[in-house]
């Protein structure tokens, strides 16, 4: 009997079925496991036209599921599927989130709060020095940096955030065990100590020039905000800026010369209404992120409560009295009065008028 991950991984590997397809299917035939064994005619009650019927037959008769996920189980990587509590909250909130991901290190709690550093891969020393220091102080404030390990500004943003002793993740448009490009292995392999190496294709996947423009929105959509640090017109950085506006995060965009074309695109961007970066305080700022690092501090600094995480159960978006909430966890409202205070202090949760509070958003 495969476990429930393995019928993930085989949808995984069926061309044409993506998140809408598939989310059409589980809802039609109640379970992954019973849409990998639904008979035709269900499935074809679930919306799937004939190529895609087509597809997902062949690779039901030729896919070893055992085999699938015993090669994944062995290789050590993470499987997040949309069943999991694990998978990222922000990019679960994106329209037509991949269903699969796999991670190559780990993907925490603290990386909600997770910018995306991206630019060109001909990068100007201006580039180099903004995305270094942005990278820099993102990670000193507990801000996740988020880019896609290409050369150039992609990997400079990177390594700033370990440098300075931060946690970085790259989406790839490969297998997360086929690190690209070979120059980037070295630094993608830190990245695992330090974040992880993330991505929707399934392992050995090599790269291919029509899996990086998807993978933007994977980029954009595990961050809070897309910071553009240099860009000419046909950068695939803007790509993943348009991801980032239809996923309703802030754009930002770092001006440059008007006479220096690798700037083009991110004075462009500006033009066409992004928030122009003239300094880190900008950012924090927009995103209240000035809290980030007290918060990842005090997380750090005081030790968990077994009791937060039942309080964290019972709160939600809509906030909830302290009377009620005091009821639904059967403890005295001292104790409970005092876990929120420190709660709060975490940014796990806030204040939304007197005595009623709800689970903090992911910008904390």
């Amino acid at each position: 009997m495969q476990p429930p991950k393995a019928y993930w991984i085989g949808f995984n590997q069926v061309p044409g079925i993506g998140p809408a397809r598939l989310s059409a299917l589980i809802e039609t035939c109640g379970s992954i496991e019973a849409a990998w064994k639904a008979p035709i005619q269900q499935l074809k009650e679930a919306g799937l036209d004939r190529r895609s019927l087509e597809s997902l037959l062949a690779v039901r008769r030729s896919l070893d599921l055992d085999a699938a996920w015993q090669r994944v189980a062995q290789s050590g990587v993470r499987v997040y599927t949309w069943d999991d509590a694990e998978y990222p909250d922000n990019l679960r909130q994106t329209p037509l989130s991949p269903p699969v991901l796999f991670v190559r290190g780990e993907v925490q709690e603290e990386d909600r709060l997770a910018v995306a550093l991206v630019g060109t891969r001909q990068a100007s020393a201006y580039g180099r020095e903004v995305a270094r220091g942005l990278g820099q102080e993102l990670a000193r404030n507990g801000v996740t940096v988020v880019s896609g390990l290409a050369l150039g500004i992609d990997a400079v943003a990177h390594e700033a955030a370990l440098e300075a002793g931060g946690r970085t993740i790259a989406v790839l448009g490969s297998g997360v065990d086929q690190i690209y490009p070979a120059q980037n292995r070295k630094l993608g392999l830190a990245m695992t100590q330090q974040g992880a190496l993330v991505s929707e294709y399934p392992l050995g996947t090599r790269p291919e020039a029509n899996n990086f423009p998807p993978r933007n929105r994977i980029i954009s959509g595990l961050s809070l905000a897309v910071v553009v640090v240099e860009a000419g017109q046909r950068s695939g950085a803007l790509i993943t800026a348009k991801f980032a506006a239809e996923q309703g995060r802030d754009v930002f965009a770092v001006p440059g010369s008007i006479l220096q074309p690798s700037s083009a695109g991110c004075n462009a961007l500006i033009q066409d209404g992004a928030l122009p970066l003239l300094s880190i305080v900008d950012l924090l700022d927009q995103l209240h992120l000035e809290r980030a690092a007290i918060q990842a501090e005090a997380r750090q600094s005081i030790p968990a409560d077994p009791t937060e995480r039942t309080l964290l159960e019972h709160l939600s978006s809509e906030p909830l009295h302290l009377d009620e909430l005091m009821r639904a966890v059967a403890m005295p409202a001292a104790q409970i009065s005092a876990l929120l205070a420190m709660m709060e202090l975490k940014g796990l949760v806030r204040q939304a008028g007197p005595m009623r509070y709800v689970r903090s958003a992911p910008n904390g």
